[in-house]
């Protein structure tokens, strides 16, 4: 069997499918995990989940920027990551991921950005990747530096959720500082 570039050993990437959408209703209603990628939603009727992923399956990438599902290799979706603020030019892109509150801490979302990061970086020629995260999502923020992200900023106050004004942290990693910590990963492995 031919290898799938967006496949893993623990996760599959995807694009949307209408049927998902259901999947995407259960999962607006969480609102930790809500609150650690962007804000508490308005309620959301499912006619409008059911709209949003018919359209969402049939949208391709628009300047780089696209959304994939992430699935475990069961089929089943754990979570999101999809990729904006995409600058063929200066060669930088952004990305954000959000992972299920029952699929966290199991290494999905680690791999989902490795592939995200690969394809980026060997296949499309961007040299940087940078993340916004906010100063209270630790779990984020340790995984981030586990893949050998830098600390570039810190912009106060820039988050208000739950009550509280929160810090927004933001991150990058090279081309070649993704390369250095590919080689590296590998090195342990063998």
């Amino acid at each position: 069997m031919a290898a799938n570039f967006w496949q893993g050993q623990k996760v599959r990437l995807r694009s949307i499918a209408p049927e998902d959408w259901a999947i995407f209703y259960d999962w607006n209603t969480d609102t930790e995990v809500a609150q650690y990628s962007s804000a508490v939603p308005f309620p959301t009727s499912t006619e409008a989940f059911k709209k949003w992923a018919a359209e969402a399956a049939m949208a391709g990438p628009k300047n780089d920027t696209f959304r994939w599902v992430i699935e475990n290799l069961d089929g089943g979706l754990v979570g999101m990551i999809h990729t904006h603020n995409c600058i063929a030019r200066w060669g930088t892109f952004q990305y954000g991921v959000a992972i299920q509150r029952e699929h966290w801490r199991k290494g999905y979302a680690a791999e989902a950005i490795l592939l995200v990061l690969g394809y980026y970086f060997r296949e499309l020629r961007y040299q940087k990747a940078t993340v916004d995260i906010y100063a209270f999502n630790e779990a984020s923020l340790r995984l981030h530096e586990r893949l050998g992200f830098k600390h570039e900023g810190r912009l106060r106050r820039m988050i208000y959720t739950d009550g509280a004004y929160h810090d927004k942290l933001i991150l990058g990693m090279t081309a070649e500082e993704f390369e250095g910590s590919q080689k590296q990963a590998k090195n342990k492995k063998s």
